[in-house]
């Protein structure tokens, strides 16, 4: 009995066993290696080559334009690079320079000192008025250097053009020596005149300005521009019509555009000459045009002195004051040809 219980388990293990054997058999999956997906590798970002900066004795100059003109944008220095130099840290300019960025200098203001010419040297170098340069009156070929470029002189004062106040931030300022104004027995201010030396002086001196810092046109103005109520400088004398013929600077009308403006405002100035809308109107042609103005719909004081300054540009020959046809023919040619952007 004993030995039949015996082969009869040995007999179950034997079969428990194969069992197991063939159960692996059927389960038994081998492994298929799994391919390793290899990174592909970055191609290199060309890096846009920018020109290296100089350094002469130690002064550091970048003199090259990486950014787009086509926005005003400039990254051209024109005097040495200005960095910081702080304690325990060096500043690199391994990214030198960024493209966004432009120049301070977006206007170009023209004066009279109405002071000979070694007064006006004293007066703009060691009192609180100054300027980029001063353009004397001695007949040589010296223009004098006042001021950095880079830096703010305090030649504008309170003023103010389209949307920018404050224009001695953005402007660089030019004086001319010239006497000024005197009046006559009537009160009409009578203004000195510039000598042609002169006048090629400011035009080589303001065709290089604009042409590096991408100066537009509107941008070329009279101090009595910025500040019609409070200065007449430089005054119907300068010659801005030669300025914008000979030398293509500044702005001007078309006499055309004029003439076609001339023969409506003949009929609709003596008719409407006092009626508040047309005044209005003609406030906001000026203050389109870029002149600071209240709106008040009447021939004030402060509107008559715009008018005056923007005769003093733009219709030298009859500066009183007073909105007459051919002024206000101008105001609209000058409107169609520089609208407000």
């Amino acid at each position: 009995m004993r030995k039949t219980l015996y082969i009869i388990g040995l007999s179950t293990f034997v079969f428990s066993c194969t069992s197991q054997q063939n159960v692996k058999k059927n389960t038994y999956k081998p492994k298929t290696p799994v391919s390793q997906v290899k990174p592909t590798a970055k191609t290199p970002v060309a890096e846009t080559q920018k020109p290296k900066i100089t350094n002469e004795h130690g002064v550091e100059f970048f003199t090259t334009n990486l950014a787009d003109p086509a926005k005003n944008d400039n990254t051209a220095s024109y005097g040495s690079i200005v960095s910081a130099k702080p304690a325990g840290y060096k500043v690199v300019k391994t990214y030198f320079p960024a493209i966004a960025q432009n120049f301070r200098q977006r206007y170009l203001i023209l004066h009279y000192t109405a002071l000979p010419d070694d007064t006006s040297i004293k007066v703009l170098t060691q009192q609180g008025v100054s300027a980029h340069y001063l353009v004397n009156n001695t007949g040589d070929n010296e223009i004098y250097q006042l001021v950095d470029e880079n830096k703010r002189s305090y030649h504008a004062g309170v003023s103010a053009w389209r949307n920018d106040k404050n224009l001695n931030d953005t402007s660089i300022g030019i004086e001319i020596v010239n006497a000024g104004y005197t009046s006559d027995a009537t009160g009409k201010k009578v203004f000195a005149g510039f000598s042609d030396e002169q006048v090629r002086k400011v035009a080589a001196l303001a065709k290089d300005i604009v042409a590096r810092y991408q100066i537009p046109a509107t941008n070329v103005l009279a101090h009595s521009d910025i500040a019609p109520t409070r200065k007449q400088d430089p005054g119907p004398m300068f010659p801005w019509k030669k300025l914008y013929d000979q030398y293509q600077l500044g702005m001007w009308y078309d006499e055309t555009a004029k003439q076609n403006f001339l023969s409506l405002a003949q009929e609709e100035v003596p008719v409407k000459y006092n009626d508040p809308s047309f005044i209005f109107v003609v406030q906001t042609a000026l203050q389109k045009f870029g002149y600071y103005i209240d709106l008040s719909g009447k021939w004030d004081d402060a509107t008559k002195r715009t008018i005056e300054a923007f005769q003093y540009h733009f219709r030298p020959l009859n500066y009183d004051g007073i909105m007459d046809a051919e002024t206000w023919a101008t105001i609209q040619a000058l409107n169609q040809k520089y609208p407000a952007k």
